[in-house]
């Protein structure tokens, strides 16, 4: 799997995959519970005015915003469980399985548990509330991901390393779980329907932040590819050809939190994504070289997530269905298919 793809089979998959990913972004455009022909939806983009103003609103201050959402998840979630996989050396890290999300989550409820259980990111319109819960999002996941980082140094077993990470989201889900018990039952309703998953909650006002911040973790990440690809050959390696490994380790650290806690703030808490995502791009590419395979992940990723969010809107006026409802059908038999046959698929070596 680690052989070399050709430069033209890699451009016919780019773009293939960039079609698809625009075919995605008109068609989370066009569908929705308000029915709005193609015509209508290419005019309010092009700036000129539509047949009925209300479509105006709804394409520029709902499903837009709705779709760049998904698509910057995606990135970001595909990015975060592939640096998770490379750091661990093991197929099955993500920021669902090692809790990552959980811990992030924890963050939110704790803010939302101080704000009197009545804070949630769709009924967020201060800087001041919505800056808490990005905080309170990143400083959880940053704590959750440290300490798998420091049982790390402890467990060198990679499978007691992953189920050290389980154990560790489970206990944050049933602090979590406390909270909402004494919390108030507006409380949390807010946080369960915050829980589900959806790229509905942010705003047009709202996504130049969650932007900037997916942008700056994409970005850390680009200039990680180096070292990443050192770590293939293993920690001791790595440092012979001149890596600082724990300078790499915290950046890993900080990128992953920042990219796991933007998107679990502003749209809940994804799963699957950040864990099968990587592995459809090892399979397309047959190559785990991060020069090729971290642009490939965030295409990807942006490619899966919309056609999740253009499944979850696609009932109409019955409403959106939770995003976490489908991405686990897209994403478990990826993970089947990747653990019987890990023998054939030798990502990391």
């Amino acid at each position: 799997m680690n052989r070399h793809p050709s430069p033209r089979r890699e451009k016919r998959l780019i773009t293939l995959l960039s079609l698809l990913l625009l075919a995605l972004c008109a068609a989370n455009l066009w569908f929705g519970s308000v029915h709005i022909p193609a015509s209508g939806v290419w005019d309010i983009l092009c700036g000129r005015e539509p047949e009925k103003e209300v479509w105006k609103f709804i394409v520029l201050e709902s499903r837009l915003p709705q779709m760049v959402a998904a698509l910057l998840s995606g990135a970001a979630l595909a990015v975060a469980g592939l640096l998770l996989q490379t750091t661990f050396n093991n197929p099955l890290a993500g920021p669902s399985i090692l809790g990552i999300d959980t811990g992030a989550s924890l963050g939110v409820a704790l803010v939302m548990l101080f704000c009197g259980g009545n804070l949630g990111i769709t009924e967020t319109t201060s800087l001041t509330g919505f800056a808490a819960i990005i905080a309170g999002a990143f400083v959880g996941s940053v704590v959750v991901l440290g300490t798998i980082l420091f049982f790390s140094t402890i467990v060198k077993n990679n499978i007691m390393l992953l189920i050290v990470g389980i154990m560790v989201g489970y206990i944050t889900s049933s602090v979590i779980s406390l909270l909402n018990y004494f919390a108030t039952a507006e409380g949390v309703h807010s946080y369960t329907i915050w829980g589900m998953g959806n790229f509905s909650g942010v705003t047009g006002d709202q996504l130049p932040y969650f932007a900037l911040s997916v942008s700056a973790g994409l970005l850390i990440a680009i200039l990680l590819i180096k070292p990443l690809n050192a770590l293939l050959l293993g920690e001791r390696y790595a440092a012979n050809l001149g890596v600082n490994i724990g300078l790499t380790r915290n950046l890993l650290l900080i990128v992953t939190g920042l990219l796991t806690a933007s998107t679990t703030a502003f749209c809940g808490p994804v799963s699957f994504i950040g864990l099968a995502v990587p592995h459809i791009a090892r399979l397309l590419l047959g190559s785990s070289n991060h020069n090729t395979l971290l642009p490939m992940t965030m295409l990807c990723g942006a490619v899966v997530t919309l056609l999740c969010n253009l499944i979850c809107i696609l009932p109409g006026e019955s409403g959106i269905l939770p995003i976490n409802a489908i991405t686990p059908v897209l994403g478990a038999p990826v993970i089947i298919y990747v653990i019987i046959n890990q023998r054939k698929i030798q990502y990391f070596n």
